[in-house]
């Protein structure tokens, strides 16, 4: 490569893109190239190119679709992904064989937001920096609220104070607080995380700012504490109003005067250290009530970060699923790639009690039960919020009636030609096909047989004629 050529990124795509599609990727910074897989001829590709493969399964037939698992076959090398209508997916082998060698798969219609994600994942390598939008521990964020939140976790990183960050159980308090420190000039130091309400009550002076030799029964050697251990660093107190008002006392002392003394010691040390504190209480509350110090609770409030729920967050829910099962999937490699779209209507419509950590808990136990390659709201335990069919209308009935006959009409203005039907109707064959399954219309050679019309059919490319079902 030449000094002033630059990487492509080009996704290779076997099958008919929509020009929406196109103008998206572009928008991306992704090139789209269509190819044919029935001409076997390869992917041609600059030395450092980012070249992606689309295995678009929407209009195929049984020869498109062996010819593409022929071409996976011959480029193990080349990240493939797959694009499925979910009525069909992995409702055959071949079908099921390109869905397990493809690094994700999508259905239709496509989710242009996650398969850019997933694109950008091939190129993380390539990508400036000011397309890195991430933050260590806290996955892309779409939702204004998260938007806001990672905004002012941004501008809290790089400044020396404390933080009391707020939220709910599993809202990820402690992902937050990992952040800030990996943001801040503090990285390469130490980060300890504390979780007070596990600390036994008699030790947790000792445990913090440790104890000298002979402080109390048992003390056999000196005991640094997690603060000295964490010189230089970040200290992450969880649930900080679980601290006894002792403890209170000299975490105080710690952020007003940069020092403490060990258990059994009068003997004040020096300390560097940034303190950051997390609670799912009302810490307002518990100074009112005398449970916590007045004093401490303004030294740790000096810069306030509130981590919203999961429910209060929209769209990010679907886009951490598919992050934690795709993270899930690295370490334990399963059948399961993605959700369908019930699975994702009932993630939406779920309250989430337990946040994030609740997600996260339910998207690995369904990958783990899965079957198949799309995980149900079943796996992962949710109530199915597909609703109950309504009653259909006359204004429906209407509507159905209508277009049988516009269907039945143009074929036969159409000779019965199903190819000149779709041009006709300005839709694809496949589309053509099920109109005929969905308004009872038999193909010509199963006539009288019984059976009703067979989806399968325009898979194969049939091209027979179309006859009412009378």
């Amino acid at each position: 490569m030449t000094g002033n050529q630059v990487s492509r990124r080009c996704v290779v795509w076997f099958g008919q893109p929509t020009d929406e599609e196109c103008a998206c990727l572009a928008r991306a910074g992704w090139r789209t190239r269509v190819g044919d897989a029935r001409l076997q001829d390869g992917v041609g590709m600059r030395r450092d190119d980012i070249v992606v493969a689309m295995a678009d399964l929407r209009c195929s037939n049984v020869d498109m679709v062996q010819a593409i698992g022929r071409l996976m076959a011959n480029h193990p090398w080349l990240p493939w992904l797959a694009l499925v209508p979910q009525e069909v997916a992995a409702d055959t082998p071949e079908v099921e064989r390109i869905m397990r060698a493809s690094e994700s798969f999508f259905t239709t219609p496509v989710d242009m937001q996650r398969l850019i994600d997933t694109l950008m994942k091939f190129g993380k390598g390539w990508m400036p920096a000011a397309e890195k939008t991430d933050i260590p521990g806290i996955m892309g964020a779409q939702s204004p609220v998260m938007c806001s939140t990672v905004a002012s976790l941004r501008k809290y990183a790089p400044v020396d104070l404390p933080v009391l960050i707020t939220g709910e159980t599993g809202s990820g308090k402690e992902l937050a607080a990992r952040a800030l420190h990996g943001l801040s000039t503090r990285r390469d130091r130490p980060f300890v995380a504390i979780n007070c309400g596990a600390l036994p009550p008699n030790l947790v002076q000792s445990e913090l700012f440790g104890h000298e030799r002979g402080a109390f029964t048992g003390a056999n050697v000196r005991r640094i504490g997690h603060f000295e251990a964490a010189a230089g660093g970040t200290v992450f107190l969880d649930e900080v109003g679980d601290l006894p008002l002792d403890a209170q006392t000299s975490l105080l002392r710690l952020l007003q005067e940069g020092t403490l003394e060990r258990v059994g010691s009068s003997q004040p040390i020096k300390l560097d250290v940034r303190v950051l504190a997390a609670t799912h209480v009302d810490l307002e509350s518990a100074v009112a009530q005398g449970s916590f110090r007045e004093d401490l609770y303004y030294r740790l409030n000096v810069l306030r970060l509130r981590m919203p729920a999961l429910r209060e967050r929209g769209g990010d829910v679907e886009l951490l699923a598919q992050n934690f099962l795709d993270a899930f999937r690295l370490r334990h490699p399963g059948r399961a790639h993605t959700f369908s779209s019930s699975a994702r209507q009932a993630m939406r419509e779920f309250s989430w009690p337990g946040n994030v950590r609740e997600l996260l808990n339910r998207v690995q136990r369904a990958a783990v039960v899965a079957e198949g390659t799309l995980i149900s709201a079943a796996d992962l335990d949710l109530p199915d919020a597909r609703p109950a069919a309504p009653a259909r209308s006359s204004l429906d009935l209407t509507r159905v009636s209508a277009e049988r006959e516009a269907v039945l009409n143009c074929l036969r203005e159409s000779h019965y030609n199903i190819s000149e039907c779709a041009r006709r109707l300005n839709v694809s064959r496949v589309t053509v096909y099920r109109l005929c399954k969905k308004h009872q219309l038999e193909l010509e050679g199963s006539r009288g047989s019984g059976f009703p019309f067979r989806a399968e059919r325009p898979a194969a490319g049939l091209n027979g004629p179309v006859t009412q079902n009378v």
